[in-house]
């Protein structure tokens, strides 16, 4: 299952944004990449362990299942 994402709008000086869309640029990082760290260190600063570990559960939970071969099946296939 795919993680739904979210947009967040933040009002910032807009030189100041230039400058910082120039210079990134220049340096060859992608802005929105460093705002998603950003983020991310944000969540694990605030949001307590017990929340975050919940979250990453009920992710995991939702994942797709592989599904098993049977012993049979395994066998099967290694005498080919």
């Amino acid at each position: 299952m795919k993680k739904m994402k979210k947009c967040i709008m933040v009002g910032y000086e807009e030189e100041k944004l230039l400058a910082l869309r120039m210079y990134a640029e220049q340096k060859g990082v992608s802005l929105e990449e460093e705002l998603v760290q950003t983020v991310d260190g944000l969540y694990q600063r605030i949001v307590p362990g017990n929340v975050r570990t919940f979250l990453d559960m009920k992710v995991e939970r939702q994942k797709p299942k592989k599904p098993v071969k049977s012993p049979a099946a395994v066998l099967d296939e290694s005498d080919v």
